[in-house]
């Protein structure tokens, strides 16, 4: 999604903070919401890139003003309004007004939780279709955006690369909002600064993992 949240190359929002703290929170209720997110049963639909194309919906004041967890606080209320988890009166109650909703599994124990948080999730996939391209061939990003999530930023569009390694089939993001899963091959590609940035001098190369629908032979 071409949103507010892609400021990878973008000048005029002041200088980057290299002095800030290693301290994980700013914040108690930092901490209390990751917790609470992370201990939140949630429906089927629920991934990483719902979540994402959400956060990426929020007003662009909002996005660029509001602290990092509170931008999570506003994504999760409205990824459980928009899937019938709890109601507007609820949140702003903080108590339920009934049972728990259908599709919505029971809280897990204190084993599960322990062994959810020792598993790893994984979003590679078995795939027998044979990949477009392979190390060392030249390829051209996409140059349009996409209506809803993607992996793709603004400035790599249109830009001329190499690929440099082949990691298999991976989960789309873009088409994994509602849980489609579908997956296709992911690359590493290999840009030139210069390709990238027209006032970008030297010989520095940025690496991108992209999927192969994002890439044509150039």
């Amino acid at each position: 999604m071409d949103s507010v949240h892609d400021l990878g190359g973008r000048q005029g929002f002041g200088p980057i903070d290299t002095k800030e703290g290693d301290e994980p929170f700013h914040a108690p209720w930092e901490a209390r919401l990751l917790g609470i997110a992370r201990a939140m049963a949630r429906p089927t639909g629920w991934t990483i890139d719902r979540f994402r194309f959400v956060r990426e919906s929020m007003d662009p004041v909002d996005y660029l003003t509001r602290p990092y967890y509170d931008q999570w606080l506003q994504t999760y209320a409205a990824l459980m309004i928009d899937s019938g988890v709890a109601t507007v009166a609820e949140l702003a109650s903080g108590k339920a007004a009934a049972g728990r909703p259908q599709g919505i599994s029971p809280p897990m124990s204190a084993d599960a939780v322990a062994k959810a948080k020792r598993a790893m999730v994984r979003f590679d996939r078995p795939s027998d279709a044979a990949p477009k391209f392979a190390p060392g061939d030249a390829v051209v990003t996409l140059r349009n955006g996409a209506p809803g999530h993607t992996r793709l930023p603004q400035y790599a569009r249109g830009r001329t690369g190499r690929i440099v390694h082949d990691h298999g089939a991976h989960v789309l993001p873009d088409r994994n909002i509602d849980g489609e899963g579908r997956a296709e091959p992911l690359y590493t590609v290999s840009f030139a600064a210069t390709e990238l940035w027209p006032d970008a001098v030297g010989n520095d190369r940025v690496y991108l993992d992209l999927w192969e629908s994002y890439l044509a032979r150039a």
